[in-house]
């Protein structure tokens, strides 16, 4: 059931609840959690959608704010609040209100989602887009028990680690961080098993992708090792490469869905990474509302410990930055007219090695070779 509301308020809101919920039959209120998803109207939908799939495993009241762009002078001074309330089938698990700010009650949403929040229930703020450099600190995420962001979603994902590091507060989490939740799950299993030491690690995906710095700031967060960031064609993560005194420990993964396990003495297995949807990375986020202590250390043993390695388009530009060395010059007679077409005949039939060893023993017996001017003229063969 939906229930359009244009220019009200939150106690209108309230009242279309009830009389939603009085309507389809469901008078009580069967929520664990509010779910406040902060995005923008262009990625409304599929946040509204991963939020709903996310709820038949959590159910909970999702507020959807969608801040509105006034273009005019004239409406950005003027305030409205428009809602739309779903309850049923259509809002998942749960119930669901979509808030649409307009002209300066967008720069005060925390003012229009205290009223509709649940009594005695926990809060969890998802920014699906354009998160705040601090969360804690935004209003919204003031509100909350739980902060959710997306470094993937930013412009410059590395930026925005660096940024989530130095602004952490308990509560904190990212979904780059429960993409890699696999991984870390097949590598603490694989090295269950074995009884080696670990030397160094290599750690390779997309250039783009903050994935694969978290998988690497943890591996040398916990186990204190240099550990190396390689550059891969993706998607996503691609392989994690332990070294051993036993042998090397390889998870690799090319086609985003199955991945090749590969031990010491050991027969290689195949294991399975899907990628996962957004409401999978959402509902694992919502089963715990403490917070990650592993997240917090190894997002703050920092980007820029980790060692790089360059791309191969990046090695191939470095090569052609470097200056070409200089080739010893040997001083040579000069060669007559009829002796020229012999000598570019001889330079461009020799072969390499030829030219190699003749500048290799440049000065040694020179005396004794023939000068260009003394070879006889090359006749061309006719026919």
């Amino acid at each position: 059931m939906k229930i359009d509301l244009t220019d009200t308020t939150a106690s209108k809101i309230n009242k279309g609840l009830v009389k939603a919920r009085r309507a389809i039959g469901t008078p009580a209120v069967g929520v664990v959690l509010t779910l406040v998803v902060v995005t923008d109207e262009e990625n409304a939908y599929d946040a509204l959608k991963a939020a709903s799939d996310a709820s038949h495993e959590h159910p909970s009241r999702k507020l959807v704010v969608i801040k509105r762009v006034s273009r005019s002078p004239r409406d950005r001074t003027q305030s409205r609040l428009d809602a739309e309330v779903r309850v049923g089938a259509d809002a998942g698990s749960g119930e669901t209100v979509v808030l649409r700010l307009y002209g300066e009650v967008s720069d005060h949403a925390q003012s229009v989602v205290l009223p509709l929040l649940l009594p005695d229930a926990p809060v969890v703020v998802w920014w699906s887009v354009d998160a705040p450099r601090d969360p804690s600190a935004d209003p919204l995420g003031a509100l909350s028990q739980r902060r959710v962001t997306d470094s993937y979603a930013a412009e410059k994902p590395v930026e925005e680690l660096r940024s989530r590091a130095e602004s952490y507060q308990p509560g904190d989490t990212d979904l780059a961080w429960a993409r890699i939740t696999p991984w870390r799950s097949m590598l603490a299993a694989a090295l269950d098993q074995v009884s080696t030491e670990i030397v160094s690690v290599e750690v390779a995906g997309e250039e783009s992708n903050p994935s694969v710095e978290l998988l690497a700031m943890w591996l040398a967060d916990r186990l204190h090792v240099h550990v190396r960031r390689a550059v891969s064609a993706g998607p996503g993560l691609t392989q994690v490469r332990l070294e051993t005194t036993g042998g090397p420990i390889t998870l690799h993964r090319s086609d985003g869905a199955m991945a090749t396990l590969a031990l010491p003495g050991q027969p290689d297995r195949a294991v399975a990474l899907k990628r996962r949807e957004t409401s999978e990375l959402l509902a694992e986020e919502l089963r715990r509302l403490d917070p990650d202590d592993t997240y917090a250390s190894a997002l703050r043993f920092g980007v820029d410990r980790l060692g790089g390695i360059q791309s191969a388009a990046e090695r191939a530009e470095a090569a052609a930055d470097q200056p070409v060395p200089a080739l010893p010059v040997r001083a040579v007679p000069e060669a007559t007219p009829a002796s020229a077409p012999a000598s570019a005949s001889a330079a461009t039939s020799a072969p390499a090695s030829t030219s190699a060893s003749a500048s290799a023993s440049a000065g040694e017996g020179d005396a004794e070779r023939p000068t260009p001017a003394k070879m006889p003229p090359v006749k061309k063969q006719e026919g």
